[in-house]
């Protein structure tokens, strides 16, 4: 459900890779002011909401049947975009959401500012076991290193009775040269299958989806 959006955004993978780029690393990194609404170089170049989550946000509620008081956890969610659109369309689910970014947690979507909070995903996660019907992280967990992301996991697999993750990956070698030029805060490049050995490290046994640089 979540490639049509990521194939929705152009991107010149070369113009990336320049002699530039450790230190366009280094200020993304930071998920300040700079990597959401500053230089394209550095990151979204403009994060603002413009509805393009809706459509997964509908498929949400309906693969995992979120009916009313449902609550839905946003791992990393940045601004709340997700969020926002499933509590327009659900005004009686109880969202929340965490990221690392205190900028993105201060500029979240007014309508879940009130819903959204600053946690890093590396520490455990501040909710009883199995208190989410739904927990979601979308391009977040291939940010952490391997370690991390394996405690990330379990703790999403902790507090979620249901989970939906989206991480980065590559098939062939095109793939990935077009990932490492594109990316600036990964940590872990894995093809699929690697994937797949993560999540059952970590027991985890929710759903998954992969984003790959065609």
């Amino acid at each position: 459900m979540i490639q049509s959006i990521h194939r929705s955004a152009p991107r010149d993978y070369l113009a990336r890779m320049t002699a530039e780029k450790p230190l366009r690393v280094e200020i993304a990194k930071r998920f300040d002011r700079d990597f959401f609404d500053g230089d394209r170089a550095n990151g979204y170049g403009g994060y603002r909401y413009d509805g393009r989550w809706k459509p997964v946000a509908q498929q949400l509620l309906r693969h995992y049947n979120l009916t009313e008081g449902a609550r839905v956890l946003d791992v990393g969610c940045g601004k709340g975009f997700l969020l926002r659109d499933l509590r327009e369309i659900r005004p009686d689910l109880d969202v929340r959401g965490l990221d690392v970014s205190l900028y993105a947690v201060d500029h979240a979507e007014e309508a879940v500012r009130d819903a959204v909070f600053v946690h890093d995903a590396r520490r455990r996660l501040p909710f009883d076991d199995g208190a989410f019907d739904l927990v979601v992280s979308i391009n977040t967990l291939h940010n952490l290193y391997l370690y991390e992301i394996v405690e990330a996991l379990r703790e999403v697999a902790r507090v979620g009775r249901q989970a939906y993750i989206v991480v980065e990956s590559y098939r062939n070698e095109a793939e990935k040269f077009n990932l490492m030029c594109w990316n600036l805060t990964g940590e872990c490049f894995f093809t699929p299958d690697e994937w797949r050995w993560v999540f059952s490290t970590a027991g985890y046994a929710g759903d998954y989806e992969f984003i790959f640089f065609e």
